[in-house]
């Protein structure tokens, strides 16, 4: 079952973000003078869908038989796109073997069947429509302003979420995590052994259950991912931890020095070697770390969405780095240099995430985890959606723009056919990589 709730979970949160970012061009569009056919959240098919009129600015609900016109006001049999009709928003539709022009004169809302996302439909997407209102008739700097307002939504979003969780508790994920000193509190709750395996170095070293596990080897630790780690870092080895046993914990740093009650254990244990089913033999119940901030929590939520578009875009090159490296290395005489190269590629399979990776572990995961992980989850998606919409990719935002700036500063005319042609070439490419990724989601899911 909480499988289940975290996909649910991920499937609505994942679309409020796409939404959010759709919502983005929507205002953009609507400030900038390009008139948009419809707002949609999910994707088709339709489930239900609204106009608006322009002259009493009322919406109503469109009937199912008034979906393929689309709340037509009327139709002229046309061969091709003239430019020159005056129409409030012209979409086509095949009747009876002949092409039609229909004429859209509100703005349409629908929600859609499929959880996926949303979408914003612009009337003359294409760089080369030159009728007023249209995207492509648009001003250079009015289309910037359009194409990256889905990304300012993005970082907003983000922005707005860090800075709920710096007042409320923001849980400490990142080394060196953005914080200011002079207006945060943290508290700090220590890893609890949940049950200790039998036979286990762990069972031998003394662990009981409910002992909370402060240092180890004589450092402090924040998680049980600290933990996890040392351990892998001394596998086969002689481990010292600090323990307490007060059942009544609750934190350590700010909640009255509950550690001055009782004395610290020390207990130590030699770890099993890397290759055993586990190196200790706890198992560890799920703690964190919450930091307060009271009027510095806006500057925490701005300062922590620039950190995290910083490390999002030093893993993407790092990502790039061992990809190409890596492949070039496989190219060598050099055994040794060829399985180093093969190394590298597995680091990029192993640190690509997908869909199914993010919906099927990572949401069921933060879910169980609580409403603060869970949010904070949903803002690094957030942060990551707005950088990789400012890739200089055709397909992406950043793509379509770059592409733009190219024509226009070559003083060429880009035509509806050569940008169709880059996008659609560069959006299948990414379908590869996303059926990739997916595969190997699918494979670490059932490894």
């Amino acid at each position: 079952m909480d499988t289940v709730l975290g996909v649910i979970v991920g499937l609505v949160v994942l679309m409020v973000l796409v939404v959010a970012h759709e919502f983005g061009h929507f205002i953009a569009s609507r400030r900038n003078g390009v008139r948009v056919l419809e707002f949609g959240i999910g994707f088709p098919p339709r489930a239900v869908a609204w106009i608006k009129d322009p002259k009493t600015h009322k919406w109503r609900r469109l009937k199912r038989s008034e979906w393929d016109k689309a709340g037509m006001a009327k139709t002229v049999g046309v061969e091709k796109t003239s430019g020159t009709e005056k129409s409030a928003a012209p979409l086509y539709i095949k009747s009876r073997g002949d092409e039609k022009k229909i004429f859209q004169d509100g703005l349409i809302f629908s929600l859609n069947w499929l959880p996926i996302g949303g979408f914003c439909q612009m009337d003359g997407e294409s760089a080369e429509d030159e009728r007023e209102g249209t995207f492509g008739k648009a001003s250079y700097w009015k289309k910037t302003k359009i194409l990256f307002a889905g990304v300012a939504m993005n970082w907003l979003v983000a922005f707005i979420i860090f800075t709920v969780l710096a007042w409320v508790g923001m849980p400490q994920f990142l080394d060196n995590q953005f914080t200011l000193d002079a207006d945060t509190r943290v508290d700090r709750v220590p890893v609890k052994v949940k049950s200790v395996h039998e036979g286990s170095p762990a069972e031998a070293a003394g662990f009981l259950e409910n002992d909370y596990i402060i240092k180890v080897n004589g450092e402090e630790v924040r998680s049980g991912t600290d933990i996890t780690t040392i351990n892998k870092n001394n596998a086969g080895k002689e481990v010292k931890y600090t323990v307490q046993r007060d059942t009544q914990l609750k934190c350590i740093d700010t909640c009255g020095d509950p550690m001055e009650q009782k004395s610290d254990i020390e207990l130590t244990a030699t770890l099993n070697s890397a290759d055993a089913d586990y190196l200790l033999g706890v198992t560890m119940e799920s703690s964190e770390s919450l930091s307060y901030s009271t009027w510095s929590a806006p500057i925490v939520g701005a300062g922590l969405t620039l950190q995290l578009t910083g490390e999002t875009f030093r893993g993407l090159g790092e990502l790039v780095w061992n990809l190409v490296s890596g492949a070039f290395r496989q190219l060598s005489f050099d055994g040794a240099v060829r399985e180093s190269g093969r190394e590298a590629i597995e680091t990029v399979g192993d640190s690509v995430t997908g869909p199914v990776g993010i919906i099927g572990v990572l949401f069921p995961s933060f879910t169980s985890a609580g409403p603060a992980n869970l949010a904070f989850l949903a803002a690094v998606i957030s942060v990551s959606l707005a950088c990789m919409n400012v890739l200089p990719i055709p397909a992406l935002d950043g793509g379509r723009w770059l592409l733009i700036t190219i024509f226009k500063l070559r003083k060429k005319r880009l035509t509806k056919e050569i940008e169709e042609k880059i996008v659609a070439r560069a959006f299948m490419v990414l379908l590869g990589l996303i059926v990739l990724v997916t595969i190997l989601d699918i494979t670490r899911f059932f490894r």
